[in-house]
């Protein structure tokens, strides 16, 4: 098979779809794999790396797309890219349909194999190819988070860990999955007083369990989130819902009852955010204030480390790209029931029912 590595072109996206690493693994399967000049620098890889492992370099976007049989990236395709997927071409990437029809309507028409890393899954119903991405956004949401709280910026001008005689900052976060937990690591790892809320009786009490008591367990309802936000400093936005719009834990009015310059991180912005203020951001101008609270709403996070980010996700997706590889992708999904779940949009017809209901959508009325 042939294999495309294109160049990210979504703002300031410096992570690679694939490390040289794994270019030798698909060369040494007799695989051919076209990489456009650069798409690994922002990554800490060169074109002499590549070629070292086997790539063919090509100079331009416009001939990875036309030259593959699979297209293998990091972020969803953008508008500039639409055109330069071919019908019954597979692109391997998170799609995150949910949270844009305008994406899923060009996918549709492309007829091309809509592969979504986001909704590959293991047998106990985890997803492999979303954890390492999730790890890093939840660790970068204190790291980000932290750095918001500065008055200069706007923050309330809270040290998360405190000092002697000084008590903490208090981190409230929502969700207590991959995203979740990692971010209370890290908070707590600051010094910082931490909440933890799911509705996950299972997972609170793997978290009471795993964590320092200055991280504190709760359950996720409407009443103890009111209660909570006039208290907090820092909010973390964790929730998912698989291939599906993320619930709004946080509604416009719950603003008024935050402190000037709380500062609020949705990690769920990918799909739809889980607060109904958010609005995706870039690296470039990644805050914005409504009521006085600082919304951080990066829908690429992960992508502002990307020499961390690229090895990570290469480590999850080559052993699923192999098998596309090897087999092509309809004999592996049909061999993997656990990546075809991966499968969301095949020819121009949607498979993975969340998406439609994101939209409301009828899925026989769209193949019409």
């Amino acid at each position: 098979m042939k294999i495309g590595i294109p160049i990210e072109i979504k703002n300031n996206e410096n992570r690679v779809g694939m490390t040289p690493a794994g270019v030798f693994e698909l060369t040494k399967n007799s695989h051919t794999v076209y990489v456009q000049a650069n798409a690994g620098f922002g990554s800490g890889f060169f074109d002499e790396d590549y070629q070292e492992a086997g790539a063919v370099i090509l100079n331009s976007i416009e001939e990875v797309y036309a030259s593959s049989d699979m297209i293998v990236k990091v972020k969803e395709p953008i508008e500039k890219e639409y055109a330069l997927i071919k019908p019954n071409q597979v692109v391997f990437t998170y799609f995150h349909f949910a949270s844009s029809e305008t994406l899923t309507k060009a996918m549709i028409k492309s007829n091309a194999i809509c592969i979504a890393y986001e909704t590959v899954e293991d047998a106990d119903g985890a997803l492999p190819l979303l954890v390492p991405m999730s790890e890093v956004a939840g660790r970068m949401s204190i790291q980000q988070g932290a750095k918001y709280l500065e008055k200069p910026i706007k923050g309330r001008g809270v040290l998360l860990g405190g000092v002697p005689g000084v008590p903490p900052g208090k981190v409230l976060v929502l969700g207590a999955g991959v995203v979740g937990i990692q971010a209370a690591k890290m908070a707590a790892g600051l010094g910082a007083h931490v909440t933890i809320m799911d509705i996950n009786m299972k997972q609170l009490r793997y978290v009471n369990d795993v964590m320092p008591n200055h991280v504190v367990t709760e359950f996720s309802s409407e009443y103890n989130i009111r209660k909570r936000i006039k208290e907090s400093d820092l909010i973390v936005g964790g929730v998912l819902i698989k291939g599906a719009k993320a619930p709004k834990l946080i509604t416009k009015d719950m603003l008024k009852d935050m402190r000037p310059g709380t500062v609020v991180v949705d990690v769920a912005v990918d799909q739809g955010g889980c607060f109904e203020t958010t609005k995706a951001t870039t690296h470039e101008d990644p805050t914005y204030m409504i009521d006085d609270v600082v919304h951080y709403c990066v829908a690429n996070m992960p992508g502002a480390v990307p020499c961390t980010s690229t090895v990570a996700l290469t480590n999850v997706t080559l052993p699923y790209i192999v098998n596309l590889a090897n087999l092509g992708w309809k004999k592996a999904c049909d061999m993997n029931p656990l990546l075809a779940k991966g499968l969301n949009i095949v020819k121009g017809e949607i498979v993975y029912e969340e998406i439609a209901e994101a939209f409301n959508w009828n899925t026989k009325v769209l193949q019409n």
